[in-house]
């Protein structure tokens, strides 16, 4: 066993233990590989896979992963894979004896909202820890993403697992008629990227159907149901052999134009008045991906433009931190998971929103380009984007490298990471780090990071001092929903730690984490599936004098229904300790000082399939109330979802805050609404808008977006977006009603070589 020691200026030691005798081998390393069927004859895309070449193929064995694990599936489904020179086809002929029952909710691309679905989950580099997944329903939407870190949320949010915003090339078929649903998938191999060893490709593969009137899954392979994620879980997938095949290297050229006005108001020179301001946009660019090598591609970007781009949802900040936003821009997206590295739940050492992003907006992007792909067993991330001088910052250079290698088993692996921020008024951030993940027993892992950042910082603490600049983590778990599960994890934060591309919401601690669980599945006549009750503890102590920041500790009961329901009740303590005052919106302040306080909360969804027309989206529904500082809060989040038919779909996110400090004659009602519509006419031609209306900052804004997608890389955008001032007379000048107003057109359009 090896053991390595850090050890701060203050003495405390975090110890890093490697057990590099007791790693254990992966579960999927004793599965035998299943070999994919050549097809012997052509496949038109049509979703009735009758072709001759499909008979000869075999079904998969499927079994039910859900609600009862192993029980009788209630309807005959029928999903084959075969492939040929060029592509991976995937058929799914799935019966129902009740067709009228079957869910079709939404015509608009990479929208699942409690539709029936099929998906194929691709570990192609059968790595055990990236994926992309591929999906559909009854409506022959296209629906992909990419999976990461194994599908674990260990020291990440959902978005750094799954990665909703990643597009890539591939066609669909799908019908519906009197005995089901049926579909044909084909997906280029230059959309994959695989690794070829003479003439031989083992990917990962995953398969599912899922009626969600009754919330029943499908599956392949026999993936035991003991984690969240387990349908689309990498390590648990089946290796699959496809032969004498190599990846497709085609280029992809997509250039853009993009045309309209952008208005502003502004203050004149004597400041008496607001004047509006036109501003005519013109603007060219090009993005073109290169396949340097079967298992190697090259992407680059000249003059990036995101006219076209879902706006963010807007958020109240009741917290002591800045707020995360995740990456929407599709140029980010390409095998994403290859960059991650997080130390906490939104902390990270890379975050892309710091590449043309700013707290005073868009910082215009030169260029850039990005290399992935895996060379020699390892995986291999290379980005570096240039971007122009704004008023408010220089122009800056970035670039990311990131390596990570299997080691000792299929499950474990080591890796590196190095980032750097060169500004041309000679500012630097450069940064580097090492992380490791080891799978030490059947569900057991330890997993260690440590990172270092140099910079031209004169707001440092002191002159650079190899602690203060560092951060270091260990953290042992358990793993899965079922049986007993613990996390223990120990941090250290210094007080220069700044990742200059990363997102850091606190620094300067010594932190401890602490979780324990244990999972159940109900009887069968139960309506529950699932029982999972959790306590947890973390607290945070500054490493300047020893005290204690905040400290959180919570019980939980996580409720599952066989329906696909969930409701989550929760009671948790927190104390704070403010060294600075604190404020909210409505001039709120909470003075210097020690906090206790607890709240109880439940969280909840609707079953995937909804009540009626009427379902919720899968997170941000919860209801708490209690003590908060020195004074109370009740909080109401929903977010339900209502879908008339399958062209029409609206969402109305909801967010009502009261807080109440009695004590000093100080109170707040922010309410933050939005409404969310998307209109499908067809599969390739729809309009989506967001308005929102946050009363804490007396705006509203909005977005409309028209889409016309003529081809798969071809595609027709028109964009509204407004900006309203809500308040007119809060300051000494009247405020304009339009503060800003955005009309776009972009064409781009994609040539393959």
């Amino acid at each position: 066993m090896g053991i390595l020691l850090i050890r701060s200026r203050l003495g405390s030691v975090l110890f890093l233990l490697l057990p590099l005798g007791l790693l254990a081998p992966s579960l999927a390393s004793g599965q035998d590989p299943y070999y994919l069927h050549r097809l012997n004859g052509p496949i038109v895309l049509d979703g009735l896979s009758n072709e001759a070449a499909w008979a000869e193929v075999e079904p998969l064995p499927l079994i039910q992963y859900g609600p009862i694990p192993n029980g009788p599936m209630t309807e005959k489904s029928d999903i084959r894979i075969g492939y040929d020179d060029q592509f991976l086809y995937v058929s799914g002929q799935f019966f129902d004896s009740e067709p009228e029952e079957i869910r079709t909710n939404s015509l608009y691309r990479d929208r699942y909202s409690g539709d029936d679905v099929f998906g194929i989950v691709l570990d192609t580099f059968n790595d055990n820890e990236n994926a992309l997944w591929f999906s559909t329903t009854p409506a022959g939407i296209r629906i992909d993403r990419s999976v990461a870190n194994d599908a674990e949320f260990t020291g990440g949010g959902f978005e750094s697992v799954m990665n909703d915003s990643w597009n890539t090339y591939w066609e669909v078929a799908a019908i519906q008629n009197g005995k089901g649903w049926f579909t044909e998938m084909r997906i280029p191999y230059s959309s994959l990227g695989f690794q070829v060893v003479d003439g031989r490709v083992e990917m990962g593969l995953i398969a599912y159907r899922f009626i969600v009137r009754n919330s029943e899954r499908h599956i392949f392979p026999a993936i035991p149901p003991d984690w969240g994620l387990g349908f689309a879980k990498p390590s648990q997938a089946r290796t699959v052999i496809l032969e004498n095949v190599e990846s497709s290297k085609p280029m992809y050229f997509t250039p853009y134009l993009t045309g309209g006005v952008g208005q502003v108001s502004e203050l004149n020179d004597q400041e008496s008045s607001y004047e509006r301001v036109d501003n005519y946009q013109r603007n060219v660019g090009l993005d073109f991906k290169f396949p340097m090598a079967n298992n190697l591609t090259f992407d680059a970007t000249i003059n990036t433009d995101f006219a076209q781009v879902e706006a963010d949802n807007q958020q109240v900040n009741l917290t002591r931190f800045s707020l995360f936003f995740p990456e929407k821009r599709q140029f980010f997206q390409e095998r994403s998971g290859i960059f991650s590295f997080s130390t906490d739940l939104f902390d990270r050492v890379f975050y892309s929103r710091r590449i043309g992003l700013s707290d005073d907006g868009v910082v215009r992007i030169l260029g850039g380009a990005r290399l992935v792909g895996r060379i020699g067993g390892w995986d291999i991330g290379l980005l570096n984007m240039q971007t122009e001088s704004s008023p408010s910052s220089p122009a800056e250079n970035f670039g990311v490298l990131r390596l990570r290698k299997q080691v000792f088993n299929e499950q474990s692996y080591a890796g590196t990471i190095v980032t750097s921020r060169v500004g041309d008024d000679g500012s630097y951030n450069l940064v580097y780090g090492l992380d490791g993940a080891f799978k030490v027993s059947e569900r057991e892992y330890l997993s260690t990071k440590w990172i270092q950042t140099f910079e031209d910082n004169p707001f440092a603490s002191s002159k650079f001092d190899f602690a203060e600049s560092a951060f270091a983590q260990v953290r042992l778990e358990r793993r899965g929903n079922l049986g007993f599960g613990f996390i223990s994890m120990l941090s250290y934060s210094g007080q220069d730690y700044n990742p200059g591309i990363g997102f850091v919401q606190r620094r300067g601690y010594t932190s401890g984490v602490g979780e324990l669980r244990y999972g159940w599945f109900a009887s069968e006549s139960s309506t529950l599936r699932e029982i999972r009750p959790v306590v947890d503890v973390r607290s945070f102590f500054r490493n300047m004098d020893g005290s204690l920041e905040s400290l959180s500790a919570s019980h939980s009961w996580k409720l599952n229904t066989k329906s696909g329901g969930e409701i989550t009740p929760r009671v948790r303590f927190r104390v704070e300790d403010l060294n600075e005052e604190l404020s909210f919106p409505g001039n709120v302040d909470v003075p210097v000082g020690r906090y206790s306080f607890v709240t109880a909360a439940v969280s909840f969804s609707l079953p995937e399939g909804g009540i009626g027309p009427i379902r919720t989206e899968r997170q941000g529904n919860e209801i708490s109330y209690g003590s908060f500082y020195d004074g109370s809060q009740f909080n109401v989040m929903i977010s339900p979802v209502w879908s008339p038919s399958k062209h029409l779909e609206f969402t109305v996110p909801y967010r009502y805050s009261r807080l109440r400090f009695t004590d000093r004659n100080q109170s707040v009602d922010v309410h933050l609404v939005g409404l969310k519509t998307q209109i499908g006419f067809t599969t390739r031609v729809s309009i989506n808008s967001f308005v929102q209306y946050n009363t804490a900052e007396k705006l509203v804004n909005g977005i409309v977006r028209f889409r016309y997608n003529i081809r798969e890389g071809n595609d027709f955008w028109l964009v509204f977006n407004q900006n309203m001032n809500t308040d007119r007379m809060r300051e000494e000048l009247a405020l304009p009603v339009i503060e800003s107003r955005t009309v776009l057109l972009k064409y781009t359009h994609t040539f393959i070589q």
